[in-house]
């Protein structure tokens, strides 16, 4: 089959690999879309600490059952179906707890093992769920982000008619500025540093800052009379957006970490005693929140496909790493399309 290989740093390939065999209680999906996120790019420079040469990217997939070994439960040749991508050991302390996706012993497809950027992929059968008939591809392949906008409002217990600024318009930022939509915020401000995909937010109806021009803390601190917004969620991920979260947040309100920094960065924690400010982490999805994003999407499918920027077809996705690092190219959830 063909797939998607990471063969070492800066370098990604097509290669014809052997079709996977499902073990005792797997599943084999035939892949139709895999999307391209933030973990994928660091792999392909090389940055990743697990990732290791050659492996199939890709842990954001959707497709069509090809074949089962063992039980099937409710599953059956034929269903569309998302796979869950991680893949918890079930005996450390945390997934006795009931969080298996935090993990101590954690490994996700394609990250650890081959993942989903190819014709063919397995999945533990417990880790899939059922794609509604109305629910086109094009949306189904951003259930993942939707799944990691989910926990993010579950985690910060975000509250209706409160007010909530998002910090980076990438597939993360712009999924938790729909749910915060749909969870009934009374004001949603996101900020980037580019105007392209600002552009594209402002489709979305959100209330826009290109923060390579504008401070948005002091925006923030204009357009609310001095208090702040209620919540913050910082989904850059950079030190700027760690330095400017407490600024924006209110007194009293709440700072959800989303962002995953690959590197410490600095905190105003004078904010964070003055005001009073709560911050909490939010870290992937459980599989319920992975089963509530894919029970939610046929109802937001306008709002994932217009996230959706590019679709590339799998013998030219070793392209797609060219794409995200074009200046002059408006992306925001590339996804390849699998089906050869």
């Amino acid at each position: 089959m063909k797939a998607l290989v990471w063969t070492e740093p800066e370098k990604a390939e097509v290669r014809d690999v052997p079709k996977p065999e499902p073990s005792r209680g797997q599943t084999r999906v035939k892949v139709t879309y895999c999307g391209i996120c933030g973990s994928d790019i660091g792999i392909f420079h090389g940055k990743h600490p697990r990732a290791k040469a050659p492996l199939v990217l890709g842990h954001e997939f959707i497709g069509v059952i090809d074949e089962i070994n063992g039980e099937a439960g409710s599953f059956a040749i034929g269903d569309r179906v998302a796979g869950w991508p991680n893949i918890p050991c079930k005996e450390c302390y945390f997934c006795k707890l009931g969080i298996p996706h935090v993990c101590k012993n954690l490994k996700i497809t394609g990250i650890d093992l081959d993942g989903g950027a190819a014709e063919y992929v397995v999945c533990d059968t417990e880790n899939l769920v059922r794609l509604d008939d109305s629910l086109s591809d094009t949306a189904a392949a951003i259930i993942e982000p939707l799944a990691v906008a989910v926990r993010s409002l579950h985690q910060a217990s975000f509250k209706s008619l409160s007010t909530a600024a998002v910090l980076g318009a990438g597939p993360i930022g712009i999924m938790v500025a729909v749910m915060l939509k749909y969870a009934g915020a009374s004001r949603i401000i996101i900020s980037d540093i580019d105007e392209g995909r600002l552009d594209l937010c402002r489709d979305f109806g959100f209330e826009t800052v290109n923060a390579a021009r504008t401070s948005l803390s002091e925006y923030v601190q204009e357009t609310t009379n001095g208090v702040g917004t209620d919540y913050v969620f910082e989904c850059t991920g950079t030190e700027e957006g760690s330095l400017e979260m407490s600024k924006v947040c209110r007194i009293g309100g709440l700072i959800c970490q989303t962002g995953v920094h690959k590197m410490p960065h600095q905190v105003d924690l004078r904010d964070i005693n003055f005001k009073e400010q709560q911050i909490i982490g939010s870290r992937g999805h459980t599989m319920g929140e992975f089963a509530q994003a894919a029970a939610f999407a046929p109802r937001i499918q306008s709002d994932l496909e217009k996230a959706v920027t590019q679709i590339v077809p799998l013998m030219e996705s070793d392209r797609v790493f060219d794409y995200l690092s074009d200046p002059e190219m408006v992306t925001v959830k590339v996804v390849v399309d699998c089906r050869v």
